[in-house]
């Protein structure tokens, strides 16, 4: 088995702004994996919140040079992450020369068009110029200002659209209940990852008429019995469950304690999105924009056309 692995660097059509911070620019690892003639490419992004950088992850796949694996013994030579993700991704193409298409996906999947922080204004012009290409499902990143504001400033230019709200664990210093209170009315459909990841114990106390989805609290099936009471969905994402192997294990966990499944996604090529869509084939929501942010996607890209991910 040979390993390759080569940072890419992708410039973004516009500034992807989130509470944690503002880019330019989405730069990947990807990770070529050759075994008996056959090729398979997978793709992570290393990601500061989780304590990866892009060295950290390479020398966790450099680790793995010269050593003979497939996807389970891989599940016990690296722990969840981005260095997992890249090589377990790349093992399904490897393994699976039809992949994804064996999963009987449908013709097209919906997915949600992301609208970063800026000022009210510039997130409904951004908000508009995805309506008028078709988008029926919006995702709005948010701070802890202006909250209000930016979504009514959203959900003006899209009044017939599914608003989902991501505040990236922003939301600490913010009166919860009043605040869901205070937006509920402009018919938001889910809110994701309001606390930080061990302070969201505050959620347990919450009655919310607006479900809520962890994320940065779920990385994999282990953590799904600490997310009881707290939230009703949990955003499965390869980078975090350290591929789709993973990815099946914590969706598998998450339905049989009754939670709704959306797939999410780090900013990045179609060799990343593909991946999930074995996942988002069957979820509630599917934020899998990621290659759709970047200005040249790899040849024979997924195809976003509508709002959605065109299959077939």
């Amino acid at each position: 088995m040979n390993i390759t692995a080569n940072v890419v660097t992708y410039q973004l059509k516009r500034a992807f702004t989130i509470s944690r911070g503002s880019r330019t620019e989405a730069e990947v690892l990807q990770v070529t994996v050759e075994k008996n003639g056959s090729v398979g490419i997978g793709e992570c992004s290393p990601t500061g919140r989780y304590g990866e950088s892009f060295d950290s992850v390479m020398e966790q796949i450099e680790s793995l040079q010269g050593t003979d694996f497939d996807r389970a013994t891989l599940l016990h030579l690296l722990p969840p992450g981005a260095a997992r993700n890249a090589l377990d991704c790349a093992l399904w193409q490897l393994e699976e020369p039809n992949f994804p298409a064996n999963f009987d996906l449908p013709e097209a999947i919906t997915t949600a068009m992301t609208v970063s922080i800026a000022s009210p204004q510039e997130m409904a012009e951004e908000t508009r110029q995805y309506i008028t290409q078709g988008a029926t499902l919006i995702k709005v990143k948010l701070n802890a200002d202006l909250v209000f504001e930016r979504l009514q400033a959203v959900r003006t230019e899209a009044p017939d659209a599914i608003v989902i709200v991501d505040a990236n664990e922003a939301w600490g210093s913010l009166d919860i209940p009043e605040t869901i209170k205070h937006i509920a009315p402009l018919n938001i459909a889910m809110i994701e990852q309001p606390l930080p990841a061990g302070e969201d114990d505050a959620l347990t106390e919450i009655s919310s008429p607006i479900p809520l989805c962890a994320d940065e609290s779920c990385h994999t099936a282990d953590d799904v019995t600490n997310l009881i009471g707290k939230y009703q969905m949990v955003n499965i994402k390869l980078d975090k469950t350290g591929g789709l192997t993973g990815a099946f294990e914590l969706e598998r966990k998450a339905r049989e304690n009754g939670m709704q499944i959306m797939v999410g996604c780090m900013l990045g090529s179609s060799i990343a999105m593909r991946a999930g869509l074995p996942i988002a084939a069957h979820a509630v929501l599917v934020d899998l924009d990621g290659a759709a942010l970047i200005k040249d996607d790899i040849e024979n890209g997924l195809t976003y056309e509508n709002g959605q991910i065109a299959l077939r």
